[in-house]
């Protein structure tokens, strides 16, 4: 299977970064398997540092590595997902014990729906309501050292701005 990273430049050595806390999902290597994802985020990754050129990277993810890890995965943005989310972007979860987190991202279109569910303007079921019928794309979030092994760099495509 291949899956993308959206960054300002070549990525052939992923690593966990631990810079950004608060994202959907926690620290982690932030992949999708959305192509145009991958471009929209290494459009604002390259914008968000000032530097460097946007990059598509491509890797192999070896699924037989992944069974061995632990993997949770969620299928929609379902009430499991939104409770996960809320508590990485809360940073009350400080340690995963998975290695692997998989499911829908929170994206522009949902950050107002999370935001208005965290200030308790709406509750639980109005904020599911709201992002079920939404198309979101999927993510692949590596939060081990152990599960970066899933990951065999392609290539990259490097944009023309």
């Amino acid at each position: 299977m291949e899956i993308y990273h959206g960054s300002n430049q070549r990525v052939n050595v992923p690593n966990i970064i631990s810079g950004r806390k608060n994202l959907d999902f926690g620290c982690g290597f932030y992949t999708t398997s959305d192509f145009e994802q991958a471009k929209t985020w290494s459009i604002v990754k390259t914008n968000r540092v000032g530097y460097g050129k946007p990059t598509i990277n491509a890797y192999n993810l070896d699924i037989d590595k992944l069974k061995t890890l632990k993997v949770l995965e969620f299928k929609s943005p379902n009430k499991d997902w939104l409770e996960f989310v809320v508590a990485n972007r809360k940073g009350i979860i400080k340690e995963h014990k998975y290695d692997i987190v998989i499911g829908p991202i929170a994206n522009d279109s949902t950050i107002f729906v999370i935001n208005s569910y965290i200030s308790g303007n709406i509750d639980e079921n109005t904020a599911l309501a709201l992002l079920l019928p939404q198309k979101l794309k999927d993510q692949y979030v590596f939060l081990s050292e152990k599960a970066l092994v899933c990951l065999n760099f392609k290539n990259e495509v490097i944009l023309n701005e």
